[in-house]
């Protein structure tokens, strides 16, 4: 796993319980429908669309664009493939 994907599975923990991340509870609802994918793998591309939003972010210099979050979130369980 990607140091920056492990080191977001904290912060993909809180938004799974957060009342202001729903849409990540149901991402990682639907992604646990797929066959053969277990919680850590879901958790992992969870934290992988976080990542590119914060590199986004970054490279951009913006701010978190929740929008295109969701979007990314939206994608899965086909990896997106970044910016």
């Amino acid at each position: 796993m990607d140091e920056a994907v492990e080191k977001l599975l904290p912060a993909i923990e809180e938004q799974l319980v957060s009342t202001e991340t729903p849409y990540v509870r149901e991402a990682f609802e639907r992604i646990l429908e797929e066959p053969d994918i277990e919680d850590d793998e879901a958790k992992a591309m969870l934290a992988f669309c976080l990542a590119d939003e914060i590199e986004a972010m970054m490279a951009d210099d913006r701010s978190f664009a929740e929008d295109r979050y969701q979007m990314l979130l939206s994608l899965l369980p086909i990896m997106p493939e970044g910016r």
